[in-house]
């Protein structure tokens, strides 16, 4: 039962939603460099599952670490923190803008 309460907690961008009932999540992570002793960020992407597809591209998201759901899906989705802006936006000319 102690098992349990280890699980972590991330909280991360939801990058990509085209899947049914997974989004991909970008979380962010500062590391200290070991030579020069500055912080940079190091992105690591996850699969989460989200059971009533409510995640859209953009969001912020809280996720939490669960048992094998398939090959790559190791984390849940928990909440929705804040609502993005949702799909690229199209400007007249036709390139796109994110």
């Amino acid at each position: 039962m102690a098992a349990k309460n280890k699980r972590r907690t991330l909280t991360g961008m939801v990058t990509g939603d085209k899947m049914n009932k997974t989004v991909s999540v970008s979380v962010i992570s500062k590391v200290k460099h070991p030579l020069f002793k500055k912080f940079v960020n190091r992105t690591t992407k996850v699969m989460a599952h989200d059971e009533k597809n409510e995640c859209k591209k953009g969001d912020t998201v809280s996720i939490k670490e669960t048992r094998p759901l398939s090959k790559k899906k190791r984390w849940i989705v928990t909440q929705i923190v804040k609502k993005g802006i949702g799909e690229d936006i199209v400007i007249e000319d036709g390139s796109e803008n994110i």
